[in-house]
């Protein structure tokens, strides 16, 4: 059975900074396209990030420069540092994974993935 969790949410000020951790199990780390999403109340769940098993990433545009991605395969586990953090990037964030062997980052913009985590809530307070 895969699991996700993610870890690391909070209420920050804006400017600061916040590193989400998600843990997976019961699937195969290393060979799984991995990714953030996150979603405010009333809109769409929208991809913020994902990292490819080779370790190409991509980026929506509103975090581009802010938001880093990582994986540590020995840890199965994935990461998103957040700095500068602004009002905006307030939401419930969660982690997704793809085993498909054409996963891609249509794959996640479409959201078309095989697994999600829970959420984590990140507050940014101006």
């Amino acid at each position: 059975q895969v699991q996700l969790v993610e870890s690391g949410g909070g209420l920050v000020l804006a400017g600061e900074s916040l590193r989400l951790s998600c843990a997976a199990s019961g699937m195969r780390f290393s060979l799984a396209a991995m990714g953030w999403y996150r979603q405010t109340p009333g809109k769409q769940r929208e991809v913020v990030a994902a990292i490819s098993p080779g370790g190409n990433t991509n980026y929506a545009d509103s975090v581009k420069g802010r938001f880093t991605i990582s994986r540590d395969n020995e840890k199965n586990t994935v990461y998103l540092q957040m700095n500068s953090l602004v009002p905006e990037d307030t939401a419930v964030y969660y982690c997704a994974a793809d085993q498909g062997i054409d996963s891609s980052w249509d794959t996640f913009l479409a959201g078309a993935v095989d697994y999600w985590g829970l959420g984590t809530q990140v507050t940014v307070s101006s």
